[in-house]
C-alpha cells in the first residue's frame, strides 16, 4: 500500500520525531506547562489551516464519493479543535489571538499553497504525515500513562480507536488516488520535516 510505503520511507524523521525532547517530556509528564500552552496555540492555529486544506480537496474532488468522505474528515477536525478548546479555558489561551511561529507558518502555508495550487493526490499526501504520525506518537505514549499523569487526555485522543478510524479512512484516500511518484513523495516528506520542526517551537519560543 502506498501509504505505508511513504510511511517506511520516512521511517528516520518519525524516530526523530519520537524522539524529540518535547515528545520525550510530554510522555514522562514533565513537559513545562507554558511549552504545552504554547504548542497547543499553535497546533490550534495549525487545525484551522488543516480544515481549510481538507474543504479545498472537498472542492476540487470530481469523483462524489471521495467529496463526500472529505467532508467528513472535515467533521472530525471540528472535533479536534474542541479538545483545544478544552485546553483553551484551562490554560487561558485566546485561540483567535494566536500568533504563529516561523515553524508554524511555514507549515501552514505550504499546506494552504498545495491545497489551492496542485492535485488532489497531493493535498492528501501533505496532510497524511500530521495524522498518521500523531496516531503512531498516541500508541507509542500509552505506556507512559501513570494516575494523574498531565497529559493523559493528549495521549488518549491520539490513541484511542476514534484516531485510529481517522487515519484509515485519510489513508485509504491516499491509497485510492495518489500514485508513487515525487511530488507525492516529496510533499509527504516536507510536511513530516514541518512536524518536526512544530516540537521544536514550542521549547525555542520561551519568551
Amino acid at each position: 500500500m502506498l501509504h505505508d510505503t511513504l510511511w517506511n520511507a520516512n521511517a528516520e524523521l518519525v524516530r526523530r520525531c519520537l524522539e524529540h525532547p518535547f515528545v520525550r517530556r510530554l510522555a514522562a509528564g514533565t513537559l513545562d506547562r507554558e511549552a504545552f500552552r504554547r504548542y497547543v496555540a499553535q497546533d490550534a492555529f495549525f487545525l484551522r489551516a488543516f480544515f481549510r486544506a481538507y474543504a479545498l480537496a472537498t472542492a476540487r474532488c470530481v469523483d462524489f464519493d471521495h467529496a463526500r468522505r472529505f467532508h467528513e474528515l472535515m467533521a472530525s477536525v471540528l472535533d479536534e479543535l474542541k479538545l483545544h478548546a478544552h485546553y483553551a479555558k484551562t490554560l487561558d489561551i485566546n485561540l483567535d489571538a494566536v500568533q504563529p511561529y516561523a515553524a508554524t507558518s511555514a507549515y501552514t502555508e505550504f499546506l494552504l499553497r498545495i491545497a489551492w495550487h496542485n492535485s488532489v493526490a497531493e493535498i492528501i499526501a501533505a496532510m497524511v504525515p500530521c495524522i498518521r504520525l500523531y496516531r503512531y506518537l498516541g500508541n507509542e505514549l500509552t505506556s507512559s500513562l501513570r494516575p494523574q499523569h498531565p497529559y493523559v487526555d493528549w495521549i488518549r485522543t491520539y490513541s484511542g480507536d476514534e484516531f485510529k478510524d481517522l487515519c484509515a479512512r485519510l489513508e485509504s484516500l491516499l491509497d485510492e488516488v495518489a500514485s508513487d511518484s515525487p511530488f507525492v513523495r516529496d510533499a509527504y516528506c516536507y510536511a513530516m520535516r514541518c512536524e518536526l520542526d512544530f516540537f521544536s517551537a514550542p521549547l525555542e519560543n520561551e519568551q
